[in-house]
């Protein structure tokens, strides 16, 4: 089929097509650069309200009608929110993909916002809310976002707080989607067995009408470092993320995101890499546990997660620590061509994911104002040396860890990782 269609209109929307045959369902979806990192302090967690406020009604569809004009074409819509961005998508037959753009600008440009859905939907987040705070593995990603970023809007949480959410009104998210929701910060795109052209074309038409506006451009947080811990009743296990800052997406190269990726890999990805032999396999110190990079607009980081036994922590951590001290020193050969196989599938099956590939083109766009190709990507991961994913290593630990501890948390257990961690640094 052809090769990917491209076009930047005069607002700025950027429309983006990728035809592929091996598909036998289209994907369209509509990726905003709004997200809770772009929040005031004041009204954190408004890009998750809007982001299901927005399905609640337009200028011309009540709740229903938006739900059963897509039902009625056998197609799935959803959305979800992140700190950088908020998307929306259609998925169904290839030749409706024109329709999904069309119901998308829709809902992107005419959300009427009805008072009478907001005080309905509020209930809904708030239970949402609940289930995030019994939460400790969220409750611990969090924390680490606060250890690792401080006050800066990047730490804030895509779901926001109780308070926050209770208090928003409509005119809020109006003002809000007035000021986010403009052409630099939006990118629309397809992917499956669809026509490139003919969709641009919809796309341009479905979307011509957006106002234009500046790129929603976060400044870069400062790494602060630190240990937080909570204790959370009812919980019996330790839930700890550990790890520090990478390279942000808008400041990285492909070649700097396959390092960092193929550093996490080397480190913990599947049953025979380092951390998962060493800590459950062999020394059944943590249950689950699993490194990744990840990197977004403004910031990045490494992570590894772990969950044990309140009374296997400190050994956990210090295993955990011993590996990555490990890793900064040398990266074994046998592990790094494991890593790379293991991400170069995974890059090919992204091919089978249209919403992956819609979301690395529109994630692309945002942050390096052009797509970066397939092969490019691969291309990158097997020409990653040894020495710059032992690099990372090296930066992570000479920048300090972040720790962050909830469930169960044994007494003292904050200032035991404190102690351990400074002298790390060291």
């Amino acid at each position: 089929m052809p090769s990917t269609v491209t076009e930047t209109l005069p607002n700025g929307v950027r429309i983006v097509a990728l035809p592929t045959s091996a598909l036998a369902t289209a994907t369209v979806a509509v990726f905003i650069r709004s997200g809770s990192a772009h929040e005031p302090k004041l009204i954190n967690g408004i890009s998750h309200v809007v982001e299901h406020m927005l399905f609640k009604g337009t200028a011309t569809r009540d709740a229903r009608r938006i739900n059963l004009d897509a039902e009625s074409l056998g197609a799935d819509v959803n959305a979800h929110t992140d700190r950088d961005h908020t998307a929306f998508y259609m998925r169904g037959l290839p030749e409706h993909s024109g329709e999904f753009a069309r119901m998308l600008a829709d809902l992107v440009l005419q959300p009427s916002f009805p008072d009478d859905e907001l005080q309905r939907e509020r209930q809904v987040l708030l239970q949402e809310l609940t289930e995030d705070e019994d939460d400790p593995v969220s409750s611990a990603y969090k924390l680490f976002d606060a250890a690792c970023w401080g006050l800066h809007p990047a730490a804030m949480p895509v779901i926001g707080s109780r308070a926050r959410v209770e208090r928003l009104t409509r005119d809020d998210l109006v003002q809000y989607v007035k000021a986010q929701y403009r052409g630099g910060n939006v990118v629309v795109g397809a992917a499956g067995p669809i026509d490139g052209d003919a969709f641009v074309r919809e796309g341009a038409a479905a979307f011509g009408a957006l106002p234009a506006g500046a790129p929603n451009v976060i400044a870069a947080p400062a790494y602060v470092g630190g240990v937080r811990t909570r204790s959370q009743a009812g919980s019996s296990q330790s839930h700890a993320v550990l790890g520090g800052v990478i390279a942000p997406r808008s400041q990285a190269s492909v070649h700097d995101e396959a390092a960092a990726a193929l550093a996490a890999a080397v480190l913990g990805e599947g049953m025979s890499s380092p951390l998962l032999h060493e800590l459950r396999e062999q020394r059944a110190l943590a249950y689950h546990v699993s490194a990744s990079a990840e990197a977004m607009d403004m910031c990045g980081q490494f992570i590894i997660e772990a969950s044990m036994a309140p009374e296997r922590f400190d050994e956990c951590l210090q295993a955990v620590l011993a590996l990555l001290t490990q890793h900064a020193e040398r990266i074994d050969a046998q592990d790094l061509a494991r890593a790379r196989r293991q991400l170069a599938v995974r890059r090919l099956r992204t091919l089978e994911k249209p919403l992956r590939q819609i979301e690395d083109a529109a994630l692309d766009l945002f942050s390096h104002g052009r797509l970066r190709t397939h092969e490019e990507r691969l291309a990158a991961l097997e020409g990653a040396s040894s020495e710059a994913v032992r690099g990372v290593f090296e930066r992570l630990l000479g920048a300090g860890l972040s720790l962050a501890l909830t469930g169960s948390v044994k007494r003292a257990a904050g200032q035991r990782a404190r102690d351990v961690l400074a002298a790390v640094r060291a």
